[in-house]
């Protein structure tokens, strides 16, 4: 009893290594992070959310999260909307003007409208606000896209630990891809060291990846700052690596010098902002594909990637 206790305790810690992907329905119709849950009424007709909220930006090309036809697209009480059927589902997308007509038939991720402003509240500049019915009943958006897994039966133990003894020895015959930089950079946040420079199998997809950085955990809304001088080179939102922060150093070494922050909670600089050593620039997150808090920090040498470790003090 105890060793089926014991092979079970494995495979759940480590399911990440042999579990199969995570299946899931639908996709993101706009990259941007949730800012309103879904909060539907008590009855139905009260108040509530019936749907979510994405921040965005005013432009920002909106796709269907699954494949369907258009039903409709134009207006409705002044608001550009575009509705997607799905058969015995509908997607409604608004404030979204559509580039596609209706009658069309779409591809899950095909460009179906341009994000407007005007929804409210709205933190951003622009929100999309993303509906989907069932019939005539409400659901959660976020259920298309939310994973699913399956149980693993006991044998998967073994590939558990075949697969972790690959991993470290993988981590152990890693090497920086350029210089090292005898501690030209300063730490960018205080944190557990997770996940090194290196081939990892990759906590969601379940392939062997290469992870160009270094994972720092700690408390989402730990302070954030520039590992040195730096002119901030991009600073935005994307759906993998969710709010990104790309610093340039300039000539350090004798090699072009770039930092990358990933996953944050948010940042207070801005591109073309200068910023001197260790001041605050945004702070611990869980944003794109992250499975908890933490920061991913990445170095770049002449526009490769190599191991932070290497260059950190």
């Amino acid at each position: 009893m105890r060793r089926v206790v014991w092979t079970v305790l494995c495979v759940l810690v480590l399911v990440g290594a042999v579990a199969p992907p995570a299946v899931a329905s639908g996709l993101w119709p706009l990259a941007g992070p949730v800012v309103r849950g879904y909060d539907p009424p008590e009855v139905r007709w009260g108040a509530g959310h019936r749907g979510v909220d994405l921040a965005g930006e005013p432009g920002d090309a909106v796709v269907a999260p699954a494949s369907g036809v258009v039903s409709f697209a134009g207006e409705v009480a002044g608001r550009p909307v575009v509705v997607v059927d799905h058969g015995t589902e509908r997607t409604t997308l608004e404030p979204v003007v559509a580039v596609v007509p209706i009658g069309a038939r779409v591809a899950a991720g095909e460009a179906v409208g341009r994000l407007e402003p005007g929804h409210q509240p709205c933190p951003t500049a622009a929100c999309l606000h993303w509906g989907l019915r069932h019939g005539e009943a409400y659901r959660d958006p976020l259920s298309l896209v939310t994973a699913t897994y399956r149980l693993l039966p006991e044998a998967a133990a073994a590939q558990v630990r075949e697969r972790a003894a690959a991993r470290e020895a993988a981590l152990a015959a890693s090497s920086p891809l350029g210089p090292a930089g005898n501690g030209r950079l300063t730490p960018p946040t205080v944190g557990r060291l997770g996940s090194r420079f290196g081939m990892r199998l990759h906590p969601i997809f379940n392939e062997w990846r290469m992870h160009n950085g270094i994972d720092l955990s700690a408390a989402c809304g730990t302070p954030l700052y520039a590992a040195a001088d730096a002119v901030v080179s991009h600073m935005g939102y994307d759906s993998s690596g969710g709010w990104r922060l790309v610093l340039s150093h300039g000539s350090v070494d004798g090699v072009n010098l770039q930092t990358v922050y990933l996953h944050a909670e948010g940042y207070r600089v801005r591109a073309g902002d200068r910023l001197a050593r260790g001041q605050l620039v945004g702070t611990m997150g869980s944003t794109g594909w992250s499975t908890g808090c933490h920061l991913h920090f990445g170095v770049k040498a002449d526009g490769r990637h190599v191991d932070p470790l290497g260059w950190l003090s």
